[in-house]
């Protein structure tokens, strides 16, 4: 078959909606109206826009492509199968099976091409957010005239969801006021969600919205119409001050008669007669099902070997550059590799002024500013509670439109889009992120958190103000369920240090973790800075659980205590010893460090044979019966706090030495 360009492109268009079709039809599950809207789209930035290698996905300079509509799944797939990428048609055949490289929505680190994990909706928003500002930093931090060697642009795909969710408002409204350029993003306007058309639920101005976020907003009127997608994608992508939303009109489940522009193309397979009809209606020539024409294969084969010119030419660039520019060229493959600072663990501080009582915030900020000179990738900040969480590194400029290599980032009120802002930074490379809040409004933040544990990122949180024990402000802002809410979340590691010198190995083991996120859980209140002459140093908290206090003897009774009611704890052990009592003192900072323990290690801590098992901590008991066993007891918080001084409202919660003695008693009377 004779074709020319215009139709061979029409034709590639068309296998991307075919391809999508088959495999969502043979799932019989899946998304087929919106990969039918948006091939056009898709096709013009893999084959014409984007910078990208099909042969070497992880290209330090390439553009990164975020399918925020992880629903669409299947239009990225078909693209990056037809790209070249290491997905093969038995993969798309496969769809949504069990092992199959093409999952139901799209996963970083399991397929080939894919940037991020979408499926919650504005997650890639905000993600493509973090992307842009990691890639701002690095391009002020490495760029040289004539060498721009960090110039990849952010770009994807984003649908009405994605635009409702409040994400992706916080997000937007960062990017502008940080007027972030080269980050496009193309909203896929087809007025239709799964419950029917968006004016039942969606009737602003979404472009006068973006607008006032000091956005450039465009519009593509005809998303069939090629040259139209082209040279709008093009002008998005020739401005460098400012982020661009380009409103793109499509019809969602484009060309099939009955179910075009309808929500039943939304979230269910057409049906088998309903895509022979779409093939058909769209001029499908081709009966066999999953079948891409040598002209199509030709077509994407072109725009491979561009993909491989482009990242040719930045080789030969940063070899260039390399020459004139030597450490700052050394610099930037230890900041993209990871390989940073081996020797940095004896530079922080060992505190051992036992007359002190210093809150672990407080610590953590002191740590922050020996790891700011260790690290110079380590970037961060605090969502507007940067002087309580102690979390600015000082001397260090903001990072803002006047200055790109600045590592201070002002998140402002919005937690949610901090989460998810790391999350891009973190996949993008090259920085260290961590962001800062008080661990009541985790809550905001626990959609990012899930996703950075799914996806295996290792962004740092700090979460001061960690119990009741913060006071006055009252039970809106003390939490009591948040620790056993994020102990819950798998690949989370959540850490709450006892004093001073566990909050310094707490970061340390923050810094050394590179496949999962790392949460400190930090208080507001002064903490006794434990005399590690008298008990155990504090390097085990790498360990998640370790023996603080050894008993006189064997002992008749075990104490867990985390965070500041370790102290309590102590303080408990050495009454029951006095009376006779054989009593062990365990500081338990981290359930998930404690469980890659081996079993020999856990059962020295946690022996079987003692029953006796008492935790103490301000939050919820709820999983500490894996700990205690049905034998065991807790002193913990079941109800809200109150407002009062922390002291007051400890002693009125029972978190006491007298308490936990008297707990302790009626524990051992009970066997």
């Amino acid at each position: 078959m004779s074709l020319n360009t215009v139709n061979i492109e029409e034709l590639s268009v068309n296998t991307i909606r075919c391809l999508s079709m088959d495999a969502i039809e043979k799932a019989k599950s899946g998304h087929p109206g919106m990969p039918m809207g948006c091939a056009p789209l898709a096709y013009t930035l893999y084959t014409k826009i984007l910078k990208h290698n099909p042969s070497n996905p992880g290209w330090w300079n390439r553009d990164r492509f975020v399918l925020s509509a992880g629903h669409g799944s299947m239009l990225l797939y078909s693209i990056l199968h037809l790209c070249g990428y290491e997905i093969s048609l038995d993969d798309i055949k496969n769809f949504r099976q069990l092992g199959s490289l093409t999952a139901g929505h799209p996963e970083v680190f399991h397929t080939p091409g894919v940037e991020t994990t979408t499926g919650p909706l504005g997650q890639g928003f905000a993600n493509a957010v973090g992307m842009a500002v990691a890639r701002n930093f690095l391009a002020a931090k490495f760029n040289k005239p004539g060498y721009e060697i960090v110039s990849g642009h952010i770009t994807g795909i984003v649908s009405d969801g994605d635009i409702m969710e409040g994400i992706s408002h916080e997000a937007a409204s960062f990017a502008g006021t940080n007027k972030i350029g080269k980050l496009v993003l193309f909203y896929d306007n087809n007025n239709i969600t799964i419950d029917g058309s968006t004016d039942k639920t969606m009737t602003e101005d979404v472009g006068a919205r973006f607008r006032a976020y000091h956005w450039e907003v465009l519009h593509i009127k005809d998303v069939n119409d090629l040259n139209e997608v082209e040279n709008v994608a093009r002008f998005a992508f020739s401005i460098k001050n400012k982020p661009v939303l380009v409103i793109t009109d499509t019809t969602i489940g484009y060309g099939s008669p009955n179910k075009a522009g309808s929500e039943s193309s939304h979230g269910a397979p057409l049906g088998e007669d309903e895509v022979a009809m779409t093939k058909e209606n769209l001029g499908w020539e081709y009966k066999e099902d999953f079948f891409v024409p040598d002209e199509v294969r030709a077509d994407f084969e072109a725009a491979k070997g561009e993909g491989i010119i482009e990242e040719e030419k930045w080789k030969f660039k940063f070899e260039k550059y390399k020459g004139t520019y030597p450490e700052l060229a050394k610099l930037y493959k230890a900041f993209m590799s990871g390989n940073l600072n081996d020797d940095w663990k004896k530079e922080l501080p060992v505190y051992n002024d036992y007359t002190k009582s210093i809150a672990t915030r407080k610590i953590s900020g002191e740590v922050i500013q020996k790891l700011k000179d260790i690290f110079p990738n380590m970037m961060g900040g605090s969502a507007d509670l940067a002087g309580s969480n102690n979390t600015t590194m000082k001397g260090v400029p903001d990072f803002s439109p006047q200055d790109y290599s600045g590592r201070n980032i002002n998140f402002g009120i919005r937690e949610h889009a901090m989460g998810a802002i790391l999350n891009g930074m973190a996949l993008y490379g090259g920085v260290m992120p961590y962001g800062a809040t008080f661990m009541i409004f985790s809550e905001y933040m626990r959609p990012a958190l899930r996703m950075a544990a799914l996806m295996k990122l290792a962004p740092k949180y700090v979460f001061t103000h960690d119990s009741i024990g913060l006071g006055e402000d009252g039970p809106t802002h003390q939490p009591v369920e948040q620790l056993a809410a994020l102990r819950a979340i798998p690949n989370l590691y959540v850490i709450r240090p006892a004093d001073a010198n566990e909050t310094v190995e707490a970061w340390k083991t923050a810094i050394e973790m590179k496949d999962a996120p790392v949460l400190l859980a930090l208080t507001r209140q002064g903490l006794p800075v434990i005399d590690r002459s008298k008990y155990a140093p504090a390097d085990d908290v790498k360990k998640g659980a370790y023996v603080l206090k050894y008993e006189s003897k064997e002992p008749e009774l075990i104490l867990i205590g985390t965070g500041s009611e370790v102290y309590v704890c102590i303080d408990a052990a050495e009454k029951l010893e006095a009376e006779g009592i054989s009593t062990r003192v365990v500081s338990f900072p981290s359930w998930e460090l404690f469980e890659k323990q081996d079993a020999e290690y856990r059962e020295s801590v946690l022996p079987k044979a003692v029953k006796a098992r008492l935790v103490v901590e301000a939050g919820i008991r709820m999983g500490w019966e894996k700990y205690i066993g049905l034998e065991g007891d807790a002193v913990t918080i079941e109800t809200f706090g109150s407002s009062a001084p922390n002291k007051v409202l400890f002693e009125k919660f029972g978190f006491t030495a007298e308490n936990v003695v008297n707990k302790s008693k009626e524990l051992l009377q009970s066997f």
